[in-house]
């Protein structure tokens, strides 16, 4: 099925996507809790592509009352976090579980802005570029204001499909 950015459809019969999609809440796409969610808004979808909204305002996590404003390396988690809720919008879709997923770093990271201004919104869009079966993938992410690109990296991210046995291994191979 074809989708349009700015009118998406449903995806699967297993679960439709509201319209607007900003409907959706980004808490049941996103398994991070308030305060530690922080886009809000889920703008668009079409298969591989997410865009997700940030507004700045003086609760928003990691603002800095000194500069008015939240720092510019809080962009990567705005990409991070919009990665997830794609990933948790096609979950979702499929009737399947919400993952945990690991950002693992970032490529080719670029921020144009020194911070995001009090008052401003910003947009961030998520693309995947290449995903593996072992959950392993790399998305080019760009955060705008307004049509300004202010960020932009290729972030890479591993969601595995049984976490808790993820964590587990890892912490045994720490030990040795």
């Amino acid at each position: 099925m074809t989708q349009d950015v700015m009118n998406p459809k449903v995806i699967n019969p297993v679960f439709a996507l509201p319209e607007p999609l900003s409907q959706l809440p980004v808490a049941e796409v996103v398994p991070h809790k308030d305060p530690m969610i922080l886009i809000d808004t889920l703008i668009s979808y079409v298969p591989d592509t997410l865009v997700t909204q940030t507004h700045i305002t003086p609760s928003s996590p990691y603002f800095d009352d000194t500069i008015n404003a939240v720092p510019n390396y809080v962009g990567i988690e705005y990409m991070a976090q919009s990665v997830a809720a794609l990933a948790g919008v096609e979950a979702k879709s499929r009737g399947d579980i919400i993952r945990v997923g690991f950002l693992l770093g970032s490529r080719k990271l670029k921020m144009h802005i020194p911070h995001y201004q009090l008052g401003e919104s910003y947009q961030t869009h998520v693309t995947r570029l290449y995903q593996e079966e072992s959950g392993l993938a790399v998305f080019d992410c760009k955060v705008f204001h307004h049509e300004t690109l202010v960020a932009e990296a290729n972030v890479n991210v591993f969601q595995p499909q049984d976490t808790q046995t993820y964590i587990l291994e890892s912490q045994q191979e720490d030990k040795k």
